[in-house]
């Protein structure tokens, strides 16, 4: 098992200890970071559980099937929580983020680490917190593996089929959602968007940074899993990925404001739901609202960097949109 030092990236802190990230002041560079919700935005999962996607095409798809293929992937979050992600263990001690414990992680090597037997419970205390934060440094590197390095080969077909059943089933919505986050993203590996050991950010040829950061009203590990599953593990890094199920999105919001922070810093929101958008009224940052429905105005596929550019413009004034990225 490789250190913490390897395991944890060390830009990578507690929220309230995260260093801050500033686009430079000397560059006209911009820094885009889009906030994404991911149920019935960059996946479908409860629209094909409850039949309410297959219902908005007025019979022409068949409302079972999506229920069918709902339950299936239900089976796989579930079961990959479990017996990869210690989710039976820590299922009620939720974090907003991996990295929220890291300083109660002191680094011990984990190779011959029993986890079955360490008791952990209720963080409430040191010893706990660190058992905790032991789990969640595996997690993130099991993450950073990506899912091919933790499962079986028998496993990864019954997913891979079943990925392409539910594309082909949602007319290609999770491919597109992950071509435009593709778009909107400088990639897992690369780093423009880290800061530096001053805090500001190292410049890059590129007229704009793109951050793609997931908020979810989901708890951590499933929203993890869920990443891992449908294909976006190697677009949104572990570190960005943030749970507002106990804190709220508000919450999570302000800490994404302090920890990606300057006068090029560009945010943008894109999701479903009504947390989303009062989060982002509140923060008073533009929302593209996404509607699984086939009526929907910005939807899967269909929404593109240039409708997202417009709204980032009416917030952020004209001259700083996206009109690079059309």
């Amino acid at each position: 098992m490789q250190s913490i030092d390897v395991l944890l990236d060390g830009d990578s802190m507690h929220p309230g200890k995260r260093a801050k990230i500033t686009a430079q002041d000397s560059s006209n560079k911009k820094m885009n970071v889009y906030i994404w919700d991911m149920d019935e935005t960059l996946i479908l999962l409860k629209s094909l559980l409850n039949g309410t996607y297959a219902e908005g095409f007025n019979g022409s798809k068949d409302v079972q099937k999506g229920i069918d293929i709902g339950k299936m992937w239900e089976k796989h979050i579930l079961q990959i929580c479990d017996d990869h992600f210690f989710y039976e263990q820590i299922e009620n001690y939720n974090k907003p983020l991996l990295d929220s414990l890291r300083e109660y992680d002191d680094g011990k090597d984990l190779s011959d680490y029993d986890f079955s037997k360490d008791g952990v419970s209720s963080p409430h205390d040191d010893l706990n917190k660190k058992k905790l934060a032991y789990r969640h440094r595996i997690i993130g590197h099991k993450y950073e593996q990506g899912l091919r390095n933790v499962i079986d080969q028998d496993t990864m077909k019954q997913l891979d089929d079943l990925y392409e059943l539910t594309d082909r089933y949602t007319d290609r919505w999770l491919s597109s959602a992950r071509a435009f986050l593709e778009q909107s993203s400088e990639g897992k590996n690369s780093t423009p968007h880290l800061a530096a050991a001053n805090g500001v950010t190292e410049s890059s040829d590129s007229k704009s940074d793109k951050v793609n950061i997931l908020v979810t009203a989901g708890s951590l590990i499933p929203s993890l899993v869920k990443c891992f599953l449908f294909r976006l593990d190697d677009l949104i890094m572990h570190q960005n990925v943030y749970s507002s199920w106990d804190v709220g999105k508000p919450k999570c919001f302000s800490w994404i404001k302090d920890r990606f922070n300057g006068p090029n810093v560009q945010f943008c929101v894109i999701g479903d739901g009504w947390e989303e958008c009062e989060a982002a009224q509140i923060m008073k940052w533009p929302l593209v609202q996404i509607d699984h429905r086939p009526s929907g105005s910005h939807r899967f596929p269909g929404l593109t960097l240039k409708t997202v550019g417009y709204y980032i413009s009416v917030i952020y004034e004209p001259s700083n949109s996206e009109s690079d990225e059309k």
